[in-house]
């Protein structure tokens, strides 16, 4: 079946590189005009700012509400400095913006949605990711795009992981079967590929997530949607 409509979160180091989210824009954008994506909402990740605001949770001990707050606000952030960066993206603040057009592509602000719709715990184990899950859920999508700054998730041996569980992902990364970082890498990466609450959504909501590499050395996002491309041959890590 044809995607028409997709959401992305856009992590950190892909928003805060210049030449990588000009690198996932482009591409986004090539999908939109060829009307192979019709309907493209993107989810900004918290960053730097949200790593901030877990650092001074750490040393002045803010509370899960404060904490969960800000972070979120730091998405919103996130997403207006994008917005002025591409003003031709629409902003919305309700979904029903979204559900309502035929043809957009659009940066949602998640913080003012999600206040009146607080149905996600307050502590560290919910990030961008899982606030991204959850909103494809609120849309009825039947996938959901992470874009970060590694092409999946790698095993011990730094073979990357196409399709995986989340039974086994738990499994892996409890018997430290998971590298670090993939191939491409030249430094250890310490931040995890996904949030622990991401998991459990899947497995309540039954919606798979990809990773996908939005670095600016590649084209993963467009060879991902290529028909003439075959599974086998694109990069991503599909969990389920």
């Amino acid at each position: 079946m044809q995607n028409t409509q997709a959401i992305f979160k856009i992590g950190g180091n892909i928003l805060e590189n210049s030449k990588n989210i000009e690198s996932t824009i482009t591409q986004l954008t090539r999908l939109y005009e060829e009307n192979i994506l019709q309907r493209i909402i993107l989810i900004p990740g918290g960053g730097s700012y949200a790593n901030f605001i877990r650092k001074l949770d750490e040393e002045l001990k803010l509370g899960d509400d404060l904490a969960h707050w800000m972070a979120i606000y730091s998405m919103n952030y996130n997403g207006i400095e994008l917005n002025r960066r591409y003003p031709e993206l629409e902003l919305i603040e309700d979904l029903k913006a979204f559900q309502d057009s035929k043809k957009i592509f659009c940066i949602f602000l998640p913080y003012n949605y999600l206040r009146k719709n607080d149905n996600l715990p307050h502590n560290w184990d919910v990030t961008s990711d899982s606030i991204a899950l959850y909103i494809a859920v609120q849309l009825r999508f039947n996938k959901c795009f992470l874009i970060k700054d590694i092409d999946g998730i790698y095993d011990i041996d730094d073979e990357i992981i196409k399709k995986i569980t989340t039974l086994q992902y738990i499994e892996l990364k409890e018997n430290n079967k998971l590298a670090r970082v993939g191939l491409d890498h030249a430094n250890s990466k310490k931040s995890k590929p996904i949030d622990t609450y991401l998991l459990t959504l899947i497995e309540q909501c039954g919606i798979p997530c990809y990773l996908i590499n939005g670095n600016k050395n590649y084209q993963r996002i467009s060879g991902f949607f290529n028909p003439d491309i075959s599974d086998v041959k694109k990069i991503f890590t599909k969990i389920v």
